[in-house]
């Protein structure tokens, strides 16, 4: 739901195409910037934007020119932000020198990632790979900057498809040719982005640095983490393919799939849980068109008569008793409780006093319910349309 001042940022435009409420989702480049990103080797900007056509919010990341519109993730950062943004981790490759004996220190010592965290990021990515690759396409964009992880340890990855736009030929008869270079790219490009994870530094994967890199990932982690990244990062006179990694992947994909069903059970069970929820929103909205309706019908007082007066005590029963001092009585499982009662229609009755406290009225909640209903049927009907 963020939004900008329009007057404070005139820079960014009120619409685009489709799209409204723009939103930056990083620092704007100034206006007299030249300086063009490492990535694309254009001037970009990113935002949220919600379109007008189906009102979702979406992710436009702009060349400045030409806009790529991707799914919006709330939340989402990027690996680059999370795990790489302390420029004191590169100290290990930039200053420290170590000597003929010397080891590098141990993992307790340095801050590295638990290796269960780096297969978690494995598993996902790989599998990218695999789908991307499988359509006989490439990802081009395997790189820190560019994978989103939205809560704790879920990867995506953004910016797909740009440099097949921005590098278009249209001059070359068959625009797969390139393909498989590119997929071989790709595949570096993971060992890469693993390299960095392992040594907790993007200056692990230089070059200059890589015997240094490999020589902390031999003595922190297990020899299947470093056989892959070797595997990803040297020069194969054959084509690779993203499955040649499984075995080094071995019996670890279980744990991530049980980690995956683990978290589809407790995301089932919140669901469930906004389900009944949104069933009792949809009651008291209903409640809420009936309940002191000015005028229907040209009738000032029929929210006061017949079935609707039932439905406002009822309302007064829902949320202004009071105790026996006089004080509001407030207890959110009395509301959740009478709620489903009515929607269920049980036959359990229920006490309803009116304001002045002249008159009770006994009725039963499958009484309430058949006053709701018909009711609210009227309403509709009025409406000559479904809600």
């Amino acid at each position: 739901m963020a939004q900008i001042d329009q007057s404070e940022n005139p820079g960014v435009p009120s619409e685009v195409d489709s799209y409204h409420s723009l939103f930056p989702l990083e620092p704007l480049p100034p206006p007299n910037r030249i300086q063009k990103t490492s990535n694309f080797s254009y001037i970009t900007s990113c935002y949220k934007a919600v379109n007008s056509k189906d009102d979702l919010p979406y992710c436009l990341r702009r060349i400045h020119a030409l806009v790529f519109s991707y799914d919006f993730h709330a939340g989402a950062e990027t690996m680059f932000s999370r795990h790489f943004n302390d420029p004191a981790a590169d100290s290990y490759f930039t200053k420290r020198k170590w000597g003929q004996h010397e080891l590098p220190p141990p993992r307790q010592h340095v801050g590295l990632l638990p290796e269960s965290l780096i297969w978690a990021y494995i598993v996902q990515l790989s599998s990218a790979l695999r789908t991307i690759h499988t359509a006989g396409l490439a990802c081009r964009v395997m790189d820190p900057s560019k994978i989103l992880i939205t809560g704790k340890t879920r990867l995506r990855v953004n910016c797909v498809g740009m440099f097949d736009v921005l590098t278009f030929d249209n001059s070359q008869t068959n625009h797969l040719a390139l393909m498989p270079q590119y997929q071989q790219a790709d595949l570096i490009s993971l060992g890469k982005v693993v390299l960095a994870l392992a040594c907790n530094s993007l200056a692990g994967i230089k070059r200059e640095n890589l015997q240094k890199a490999m020589e902390l990932v031999s003595i922190n982690y297990s020899s299947d983490l470093k056989n892959l990244i070797l595997y990803l990062l040297s020069e194969q006179s054959r084509l690779r393919s993203v499955n040649d990694i499984m075995p080094m992947i071995g019996a670890r994909f279980y744990t991530q799939l049980d980690a995956s069903q683990m978290r589809n059970d407790v995301i089932e069970e919140d669901l469930a849980k906004e389900v009944q929820n949104g069933r009792l929103f949809r009651l008291l909205a209903k409640l809420g068109t009936i309940n002191e309706r000015p005028e229907f019908q040209k009738d000032p007082t029929w929210s006061e008569t017949g079935d609707r007066y039932l439905l406002k005590l009822f309302r007064d029963h829902l949320f202004h008793q009071v105790t026996e001092a006089g004080t509001p009585w407030i207890d959110l499982s009395h509301i959740v409780s009478c709620l489903n009662k009515l929607d269920a229609g049980v036959p359990e009755k229920i006490s309803l006093v009116s304001r002045d406290e002249k008159s009770v009225l006994v009725v039963t909640y499958s009484d309430l319910k058949r006053c709701f209903e018909s009711t609210f049927q009227e309403l509709l009907a009025a409406t000559n349309g479904p809600l």
